[in-house]
């Protein structure tokens, strides 16, 4: 091997090396920013007010609090004093025109990416012919839905929501004739990464839902 083969292959090397490094340490980064990043938005919330009542600051304060508050919320929800408190304070909200929209846009938001809530929520993954035949899509059910045309003909659709990556809480919704949508053998959770990754993270292979 000459002198000049053998740097090529030191340096292919180091650039190899120095890449898988930065594969490793990006995921890492970007995760502890995130978590930093919310820790310090919710603890400025409360801390402000806290510090003012206890005459001192202690890190993370805020974020405790707010975690409690949620647990508690959680909990009163759980009762008939909290469903009846909760009840009259939405029914308040739903009052007021530009509240009640932006307020029932974000909670069935919310429901909709809850796993396991009744109703709004993702039922399954399935693979549609979208935006184009022969171009496939994949998809969340969110519910199903009958159609019934002038001739009394009933068609059997699926309410079908395709999310725009990296963010799902963009997208669109479609009607997929339940013939016409393929099934897939994948979790909400894996299909989800799959769609947050841009198609990076994948299954070894999709398979069709056996039925």
């Amino acid at each position: 091997m000459s002198e000049l083969e053998v740097q090529k292959s030191f340096w292919g090397g180091v650039r190899t090396t120095f890449f898988r490094g930065f594969v490793v340490i990006i995921p890492l980064a970007l995760t502890y920013w995130f978590f930093v990043s919310l820790l310090n938005a919710v603890d400025g919330i409360l801390s402000p007010i806290l510090e003012d009542l206890i005459g001192r600051k202690v890190p993370g304060l805020g974020f405790t609090s707010m975690m409690v508050i949620i647990f508690v919320v959680g909990l009163l929800s759980r009762n008939l004093v909290g469903k009846v408190l909760f009840n009259w304070f939405e029914t308040l909200l739903k009052q007021i025109p530009f509240v009640r929209a932006v307020y029932g846009a974000i909670k069935d938001l919310v429901g909709a990416f809850t796993i396991g809530g009744k109703g709004k929520t993702f039922r399954e993954v399935v693979m549609v012919e979208y935006p184009r035949p022969g171009l496939y899509t994949l998809a969340f059910v969110t519910n199903e839905m009958s159609y019934v045309a002038s001739n009394n003909q009933t068609t059997d659709f699926l309410n079908v929501y395709i999310p725009n990556p990296p963010n799902p809480t963009s997208g669109v919704l479609i009607l997929v004739p339940k013939e016409q949508a393929v099934r897939l053998n994948l979790s909400i959770e894996e299909g989800l990464k799959l769609v947050l990754s841009g198609g990076i993270v994948t299954p070894e292979r999709l398979e069709e839902l056996k039925r």
